[in-house]
């Protein structure tokens, strides 16, 4: 499936939840927010449903996202209907890891291959700061049992205020470098500003090369994270926004005014 630059989107990054156990400075306000109606969530059927119009069209690698995923309920079960789907080829998911320890095992026998897990400092008070109240001991709980489970490569997100040579990002890539982790550095960003770059160690941000389109936990197909453009799969129907999605694909990103990155999945 080839977009109008040439370019082959193979991946699509999919919002199960706009809810998290965390409240991260840089990603969502301590309190106050507007959260999704229970019945506008897409449901399990549903979202099985655009993986498979989606795979049928070229998709082969798909991660699942939050908010926090692993906050969703019969997170497992979902996994498990979207790694049956013949076609898929990479199941990945992105989690803040406080609940990992909980899920990796049966995550891992339900079909999810790898994770991405957030961890911007192995400070327990910087973290609690950050988090507004996260226990750090339970991430690193997190990443060994997803160690033990075999959900490898394990990547780690650090995101950085202004460079990798931060005091604390250099610290998380010292615990990476002993515990057999990949890091990537994702530097601050604001979808209302445009403001954005490649992240360190990955493709994510990079225009040129982009492969991948995004569903939103309440049903918008996004073809970039970085523009507000967006097709409704419940109004449209899959195949119609997905070929709308993909015909419409920016060549770079701009700025997106209509989400946040807890409801749209980064």
């Amino acid at each position: 499936m080839l977009d109008r630059f040439n370019r082959k989107i193979n991946y699509l990054r999919i919002s199960v939840t706009d809810r998290c156990n965390l409240r991260c400075k840089y990603c969502m306000p301590e309190s106050g927010i507007e959260l999704l109606k229970h019945e506008d969530i897409l449901r399990f059927d549903e979202i099985v449903n655009v993986v498979k119009v989606a795979v049928d069209s070229g998709i082969d690698k798909v991660r699942i996202t939050g908010g926090e995923p692993l906050v969703r309920k019969d997170i497992v079960k979902l996994v498990s209907m979207i790694w049956e789907i013949d076609g898929i080829k990479d199941l990945s998911m992105t989690t803040n890891g406080i609940f990992l320890d909980q899920f990796a095992e049966d995550l891992k026998k339900a079909g999810l291959q790898r994770v991405n897990v957030s961890l911007d400092t192995i400070d327990p008070e910087t973290y609690k700061l950050l988090t507004r109240g996260g226990n750090v001991k339970r991430v690193f709980k997190g990443i060994e049992a997803a160690k033990n489970a075999g959900l490898k490569p394990i990547k780690v997100n650090c995101v950085v205020w202004n460079s990798s040579q931060e005091e604390d990002a250099k610290a998380v890539a010292k615990y990476c470098k002993e515990n057999d982790l990949q890091i990537r550095y994702i530097h601050q960003m604001n979808l209302s500003t445009g403001e954005f770059s490649i992240v360190e160690g990955g493709d994510g941000g990079n225009c040129i090369k982009c492969n991948r389109l995004r569903l939103t936990a309440n049903g918008k197909l996004k073809p970039c994270l970085f523009n507000d453009l967006e097709f409704d799969v419940r109004k449209l129907g899959a195949e119609k926004a997905l070929k709308l999605a993909v015909e419409n694909k920016p060549k770079s990103g701009t700025f997106n005014q209509t989400n946040k990155f807890f409801n749209i999945g980064g």
